[in-house]
Protein backbone atom coordinates (compact mmCIF):
# COMPACT_ATOMS: atom_id res chain seq x y z
CA UNK A 1 0.00 0.00 0.00
CA UNK A 2 1.59 3.34 -1.04
CA UNK A 3 2.32 5.68 1.86
CA UNK A 4 1.64 9.40 1.43
CA UNK A 5 2.60 12.35 3.63
CA UNK A 6 0.32 15.40 3.56
CA UNK A 7 1.92 18.61 4.91
CA UNK A 8 -0.48 21.54 5.29
CA UNK A 9 -1.13 24.04 8.09
CA UNK A 10 -4.89 24.13 7.40
CA UNK A 11 -6.64 21.44 9.45
CA UNK A 12 -9.64 21.16 7.14
CA UNK A 13 -7.34 20.66 4.15
CA UNK A 14 -5.27 18.00 5.96
CA UNK A 15 -8.35 16.14 7.15
CA UNK A 16 -10.08 16.30 3.78
CA UNK A 17 -7.04 15.06 1.86
CA UNK A 18 -6.35 12.32 4.40
CA UNK A 19 -9.93 11.02 4.29
CA UNK A 20 -10.14 11.04 0.49
CA UNK A 21 -6.71 9.49 -0.07
CA UNK A 22 -7.44 6.76 2.49
CA UNK A 23 -10.72 6.11 0.66
CA UNK A 24 -8.61 5.51 -2.46
CA UNK A 25 -6.63 2.88 -0.56
CA UNK A 26 -3.50 4.83 0.42
CA UNK A 27 -1.86 4.96 3.83
CA UNK A 28 -1.70 8.61 4.88
CA UNK A 29 0.27 10.54 7.50
CA UNK A 30 -0.03 14.29 8.09
CA UNK A 31 2.09 17.16 9.40
CA UNK A 32 0.85 20.55 10.65
CA UNK A 33 3.63 22.75 9.25
CA UNK A 34 6.82 22.70 7.21
CA UNK A 35 9.13 22.08 10.14
CA UNK A 36 7.18 19.02 11.34
CA UNK A 37 6.85 17.81 7.77
CA UNK A 38 10.61 17.95 7.14
CA UNK A 39 11.33 16.04 10.36
CA UNK A 40 8.99 13.26 9.23
CA UNK A 41 10.47 13.20 5.74
CA UNK A 42 14.00 12.80 7.08
CA UNK A 43 13.19 9.80 9.30
CA UNK A 44 10.41 7.99 7.40
CA UNK A 45 10.03 6.53 3.93
CA UNK A 46 7.10 7.73 1.84
CA UNK A 47 6.00 6.98 -1.70
CA UNK A 48 4.67 10.51 -2.25
CA UNK A 49 4.67 13.87 -0.43
CA UNK A 50 1.89 16.46 -0.84
CA UNK A 51 3.31 19.76 0.32
CA UNK A 52 1.59 23.12 0.80
CA UNK A 53 3.75 26.09 -0.21
CA UNK A 54 2.54 28.79 2.19
CA UNK A 55 3.14 27.47 5.71
CA UNK A 56 4.55 28.77 9.00
CA UNK A 57 8.06 27.89 10.26
CA UNK A 58 9.18 26.49 6.88
CA UNK A 59 7.62 27.14 3.49
CA UNK A 60 6.93 24.29 1.11
CA UNK A 61 9.71 25.56 -1.14
CA UNK A 62 12.20 25.36 1.76
CA UNK A 63 11.03 21.86 2.71
CA UNK A 64 11.34 20.73 -0.91
CA UNK A 65 14.87 22.15 -1.23
CA UNK A 66 16.04 20.57 2.03
CA UNK A 67 14.46 17.24 1.09
CA UNK A 68 16.41 17.14 -2.17
CA UNK A 69 19.57 18.42 -0.47
CA UNK A 70 19.41 15.36 1.78
CA UNK A 71 19.31 13.07 -1.25
CA UNK A 72 15.64 12.09 -0.84
CA UNK A 73 14.04 11.53 -4.24
CA UNK A 74 10.45 10.86 -3.12
CA UNK A 75 8.01 12.50 -5.58
CA UNK A 76 6.60 15.82 -4.33
CA UNK A 77 3.36 17.55 -5.32
CA UNK A 78 3.22 21.23 -4.32
CA UNK A 79 -0.07 22.87 -3.35
CA UNK A 80 0.00 26.60 -4.03
CA UNK A 81 -2.57 29.37 -3.89
CA UNK A 82 -0.43 31.41 -6.26
CA UNK A 83 -1.20 31.12 -9.93
CA UNK A 84 1.73 33.05 -11.35
CA UNK A 85 3.91 31.05 -13.73
CA UNK A 86 7.13 32.08 -11.94
CA UNK A 87 6.02 30.37 -8.73
CA UNK A 88 5.20 27.17 -10.58
CA UNK A 89 8.53 27.25 -12.41
CA UNK A 90 10.46 27.82 -9.17
CA UNK A 91 8.69 24.90 -7.52
CA UNK A 92 9.55 22.53 -10.35
CA UNK A 93 13.13 23.74 -10.61
CA UNK A 94 13.89 23.11 -6.91
CA UNK A 95 12.90 19.49 -7.25
CA UNK A 96 9.10 19.23 -7.10
CA UNK A 97 7.48 16.79 -9.50
CA UNK A 98 4.09 18.41 -9.90
CA UNK A 99 1.98 21.27 -8.61
CA UNK A 100 -1.72 21.90 -8.06
CA UNK A 101 -3.11 25.41 -7.68
CA UNK A 102 -5.71 26.05 -4.98
CA UNK A 103 -8.65 25.85 -5.20
CA UNK A 104 -8.52 22.46 -6.93
CA UNK A 105 -10.86 19.54 -7.42
CA UNK A 106 -10.14 16.37 -5.48
CA UNK A 107 -10.58 14.39 -8.68
CA UNK A 108 -7.76 16.35 -10.30
CA UNK A 109 -5.41 15.91 -7.34
CA UNK A 110 -6.11 12.19 -7.03
CA UNK A 111 -5.51 11.79 -10.78
CA UNK A 112 -2.12 13.49 -10.35
CA UNK A 113 -1.32 11.25 -7.37
CA UNK A 114 -2.16 8.10 -9.31
CA UNK A 115 -0.15 9.24 -12.35
CA UNK A 116 2.98 9.95 -10.31
CA UNK A 117 2.76 6.70 -8.34
CA UNK A 118 2.21 4.78 -11.57
CA UNK A 119 5.31 6.33 -13.14
CA UNK A 120 7.28 5.53 -9.98
CA UNK A 121 6.18 1.90 -10.16
CA UNK A 122 7.19 1.71 -13.81
CA UNK A 123 10.59 3.16 -12.98
CA UNK A 124 11.21 0.58 -10.27
CA UNK A 125 9.88 -2.37 -12.30
CA UNK A 126 11.77 -1.58 -15.49
CA UNK A 127 14.13 -4.56 -15.79
CA UNK A 128 16.34 -2.91 -18.39
CA UNK A 129 17.19 -0.07 -16.02
CA UNK A 130 19.90 -1.82 -14.03
CA UNK A 131 23.12 -0.11 -13.07
CA UNK A 132 24.37 1.76 -16.11
CA UNK A 133 27.03 4.32 -16.93
CA UNK A 134 25.93 7.72 -18.23
CA UNK A 135 28.71 10.26 -18.55
CA UNK A 136 30.55 10.53 -15.23
CA UNK A 137 27.77 8.89 -13.26
CA UNK A 138 26.75 5.35 -12.51
CA UNK A 139 22.94 5.18 -12.45
CA UNK A 140 20.65 2.59 -10.89
CA UNK A 141 17.12 3.49 -11.92
CA UNK A 142 15.60 0.76 -9.72
CA UNK A 143 16.94 2.30 -6.51
CA UNK A 144 16.95 5.95 -7.67
CA UNK A 145 20.68 6.02 -7.00
CA UNK A 146 23.41 7.98 -8.75
CA UNK A 147 27.06 7.67 -7.81
CA UNK A 148 30.38 9.19 -8.82
CA UNK A 149 33.47 7.24 -7.76
CA UNK A 150 31.34 5.32 -5.23
CA UNK A 151 29.98 8.52 -3.67
CA UNK A 152 26.26 9.30 -3.83
CA UNK A 153 25.17 12.19 -6.05
CA UNK A 154 21.88 13.88 -5.10
CA UNK A 155 19.29 13.84 -7.88
CA UNK A 156 15.58 14.64 -7.76
CA UNK A 157 12.90 12.18 -8.80
CA UNK A 158 12.14 14.34 -11.83
CA UNK A 159 15.80 14.32 -12.89
CA UNK A 160 15.78 10.52 -12.76
CA UNK A 161 12.61 10.43 -14.88
CA UNK A 162 14.07 12.76 -17.51
CA UNK A 163 17.32 10.83 -17.62
CA UNK A 164 15.51 7.51 -17.85
CA UNK A 165 13.41 8.80 -20.77
CA UNK A 166 16.54 10.00 -22.56
CA UNK A 167 18.19 6.64 -21.84
CA UNK A 168 15.26 4.70 -23.29
CA UNK A 169 15.56 6.87 -26.44
CA UNK A 170 19.36 7.05 -26.40
CA UNK A 171 21.10 8.17 -29.57
CA UNK A 172 17.77 9.52 -30.85
CA UNK A 173 16.49 13.08 -30.76
CA UNK A 174 13.88 13.76 -28.08
CA UNK A 175 11.86 16.96 -28.45
CA UNK A 176 11.11 19.32 -25.58
CA UNK A 177 7.42 18.68 -26.19
CA UNK A 178 8.02 14.93 -25.82
CA UNK A 179 9.67 15.52 -22.46
CA UNK A 180 6.86 17.81 -21.29
CA UNK A 181 4.20 15.30 -22.32
CA UNK A 182 5.88 12.12 -21.15
CA UNK A 183 7.50 13.34 -17.93
CA UNK A 184 4.95 15.81 -16.61
CA UNK A 185 2.12 13.95 -18.29
CA UNK A 186 -0.83 16.33 -18.07
CA UNK A 187 -2.41 19.09 -20.13
CA UNK A 188 -1.24 22.13 -18.17
CA UNK A 189 2.50 21.70 -18.62
CA UNK A 190 5.36 23.92 -17.50
CA UNK A 191 7.27 25.84 -20.12
CA UNK A 192 10.07 24.51 -22.30
CA UNK A 193 12.38 26.77 -20.29
CA UNK A 194 11.80 24.46 -17.32
CA UNK A 195 12.94 21.49 -19.41
CA UNK A 196 16.06 23.39 -20.45
CA UNK A 197 16.87 24.16 -16.81
CA UNK A 198 16.52 20.49 -15.83
CA UNK A 199 18.84 19.51 -18.68
CA UNK A 200 21.34 22.13 -17.47
CA UNK A 201 21.30 20.60 -13.98
CA UNK A 202 21.75 17.09 -15.39
CA UNK A 203 24.70 18.23 -17.49
CA UNK A 204 26.38 19.70 -14.41
CA UNK A 205 26.29 16.25 -12.83
CA UNK A 206 26.97 14.08 -15.87
CA UNK A 207 29.31 15.96 -18.17
CA UNK A 208 33.08 16.34 -17.69
CA UNK A 209 32.68 19.88 -19.03
CA UNK A 210 29.06 21.08 -18.77
CA UNK A 211 29.85 24.10 -20.96
CA UNK A 212 30.85 21.77 -23.80
CA UNK A 213 28.50 18.78 -23.43
CA UNK A 214 29.38 15.48 -25.03
CA UNK A 215 26.69 13.26 -23.49
CA UNK A 216 23.45 15.27 -23.58
CA UNK A 217 23.56 17.23 -26.82
CA UNK A 218 21.27 20.05 -27.88
CA UNK A 219 19.49 19.56 -31.19
CA UNK A 220 18.76 23.17 -32.02
CA UNK A 221 15.11 24.00 -32.55
CA UNK A 222 14.00 20.52 -31.51
CA UNK A 223 15.30 19.16 -28.21
CA UNK A 224 18.04 16.87 -26.94
CA UNK A 225 19.93 13.68 -27.68
CA UNK A 226 21.62 11.36 -25.16
CA UNK A 227 24.78 9.97 -26.76
CA UNK A 228 25.79 6.49 -25.64
CA UNK A 229 28.62 4.84 -27.53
Amino acid sequence: MPKILVVDDEQNMRTGLKDNLEFEGYEVETANDGEEGLKKILVNKYDLIILDVMMPKKSGFDVCKETRKNGITTPIILLTAKGEEIDKVVGLEIGADDYVTKPFSLRELIARVKAILRRSDNLIMDNESREIKIGKLTIDFNSYKATLKNKDVAMSHKEFEILRYLWKHRNATVSRDDLLTEIWGYDETPTTRTVDNFILKLRQKIENDPNHPQVILTVHGIGYKLIIS
